[in-house]
């Protein structure tokens, strides 16, 4: 009888230490999986979970490949279970590793401001009288005689002053004959006026003046 409860006895110490090695190597496994040390809430144990893991990203950043943001991600995620451990620990210790923090976000490139147009500047004024036409040109009209000017836009009488603005010379002409245009100077009025070689005035300021 003594014999078979001593048997019995020990059969159930063997139970108990076979089930809390399993444990043991249970638990031994979800540590080494997570890099959480197997000190539990030990603050240098998990201090050097944490910086193994910062370690670890901070590599996969220096030298990245196509599975390198997978890595990342899953890591990071035991870093923040860590870091949640540490400060239920009340764990103080600044534990970094360069390049483990994520790159700030490029900041987008500085446009140039649009460009403005110059503003818009007014003829130069070239007499008395009020510039009219503004933009035309001036040409011939290949009348003879002496200086006088055609016109579409003022009756005939009518005074115009044209400054060539090219060369600074300007004539008084009065409107004798109708034309298709603001203004044509005859053959006289427009040698007073010409370039050498040009039959056209492309720079003008046209006034009335009266």
């Amino acid at each position: 009888m003594n014999r078979y409860r001593r048997n019995r006895s020990t059969g159930r110490t063997r139970k108990m230490i076979i089930g809390g090695v399993a444990v043991a190597l249970a638990g031994g496994a979800w540590a080494v999986s997570t890099g959480i040390s197997s000190a539990g809430e030990n603050c240098a144990g998990l201090d050097q979970a944490l910086r193994q893991n910062l370690q670890f990203i901070a590599g996969q950043r220096a030298d990245p490949d196509a599975l390198a943001e997978a890595r990342i991600a899953n890591r990071q995620a035991v870093v923040d279970l860590i870091n949640q451990r540490r400060a239920a620990a009340g764990c103080r210790a600044d534990v970094s590793v360069p390049g483990a923090e994520a790159p700030a976000p490029e900041a987008p490139p500085a446009q140039a401001p649009p460009a403005q147009a110059p503003p818009a500047q007014a003829p130069p004024a070239a007499g008395s009288g009020d510039v009219v036409c503004q933009g035309s040109t001036v040409t011939l009209s290949g009348e003879a005689g002496a200086p006088a000017a055609a016109s579409g836009t003022f009756p005939i009488g009518t005074v115009l002053k044209v400054t060539n603005l090219d060369n600074n010379k300007s004539i008084t002409v009065r409107v004798a004959t109708p034309s298709g245009s603001c203004v044509l100077l005859n053959n006289a009025a427009f040698e007073e006026v010409r370039e050498p070689g040009k039959f056209l005035i492309r720079r003008a300021v046209i006034e009335r003046v009266s």
